[in-house]
């Protein structure tokens, strides 16, 4: 047990400095992101032009944000359920940093719905790319809600 509490402390060391380290580095850059409501601006943090701890950041956010879509996701359409998947993850799943990218990369190409609330082109995104086998992927829509 005590080797355990050493390795822990010892992996503690260097995000300890890097966190005192972090408000010079954030007094130098601009603001990171603390929400986002388009589509562009999500893909825009997930992929970040910044660096240096304002890139890390944003990245964290954008995972955060992705994950959160796909645990929602997953509770409110769970596989088996009368309530339908919207969109079917491969087996082995993508990471979140593939998916992230993946999902930025999407935006930039979409760029028609860059004025779309964030979760609406994450929806979009997942269903065009992960349509769920024997259905035609049904595009997420506004008036549906």
């Amino acid at each position: 047990m005590r080797t355990t509490y050493r390795i822990a402390a010892l992996a503690a060391v260097p995000v300890a400095a890097f966190l005192a380290a972090a408000p010079a580095a954030r007094a130098q850059a601009p603001s990171t992101p603390t929400s986002v409501s388009t589509t562009a601006e999500l893909a825009a943090i997930c992929l970040p032009d910044a660096a240096g701890v304002q890139r890390l950041e944003a990245i964290a956010y954008c995972q955060g944000y992705v994950t959160a879509f796909g645990q929602y996701h997953t509770m409110m359409h769970p596989a088996g359920s009368r309530r339908a998947q919207l969109y079917c993850l491969p087996n082995p799943t993508p990471s979140v940093a593939e998916a992230a990218i993946a999902f930025a990369n999407w935006a930039k190409q979409n760029p028609q719905y860059g004025n779309a609330p964030a979760p609406e082109g994450l929806l979009r995104w997942a269903q065009a790319t992960y349509a769920c086998p024997g259905t035609a992927a049904q595009p997420a829509s506004r008036n549906a809600r």
